[in-house]
């Protein structure tokens, strides 16, 4: 799967917005990639989940984690193709946890998973949760890297698609600027600014 085929079935599934938009990260963007959207079909979920489990096909991978609740779906689907269990780290009063009874054994191989890169925080933080359970994570990995390819998480990592699409501080932000009221679309929870 080419990066055109991933943008394709975003735009066919409605799932790729224009507009005024806050970002989980708190920036905001003209562009909104809605993966809840996307991955509603099955069968777009499980060939993304086969494109990125393809690039780690070799890597010994043991276990498949993924933030809550962005990565779940996308997750699953690449434990699935990769026939390996799937677990994922929530946020519990703000901090990246595991939760659920999920455990890591030591030394486990483990792939992060998640379905848009902005800054990359949030996979950060997955990846240190596991690596403090004792956990080997080898790779990270996103259908969407909306940095540019800028954003770090410490380990090396592929996205199906690579866009530029600016996320700005609502300092800097032209929208906010002309007074437009940015909206949230997004699984966290905020206020909708201006």
């Amino acid at each position: 799967m080419n990066p055109e085929d991933v943008i394709e079935k975003f735009k066919a599934t409605g799932a790729l917005l224009d507009g005024h938009f806050v970002l989980s990260s708190g920036l905001h963007s003209a562009k909104y990639l809605q993966c809840a959207i996307a991955l509603q079909h099955p069968s777009v979920a499980s060939a993304f989940g086969a494109a990125i489990a393809e690039q780690f096909r070799d890597a010994k991978v043991e276990a498949v984690a993924s933030p809550a609740i962005g990565g779940i779906i996308i997750g699953y689907a690449v434990a699935s193709h990769l026939e390996v269990r799937f677990i994922w780290t929530e946020r519990d009063n703000g901090t990246m946890t595991l939760r659920r009874g999920f455990t890591v054994a030591p030394g486990e191989r483990i792939l992060v998973v998640e379905d848009v890169i902005t800054t990359g925080g949030s996979t950060r933080e997955a990846i240190e949760v596991l690596q403090a359970q004792g956990a080997e994570v080898i790779g990270a990995a996103s259908i969407i890297d909306r940095s540019g390819g800028k954003a770090n998480v410490g380990i090396p990592r592929v996205a199906l698609a690579t866009l530029a699409v600016p996320a700005l501080d609502p300092t800097s932000c032209p929208a906010c600027a002309r007074g437009e009221i940015a909206i949230k679309p997004g699984s966290r929870t905020a206020p909708k600014t201006a």
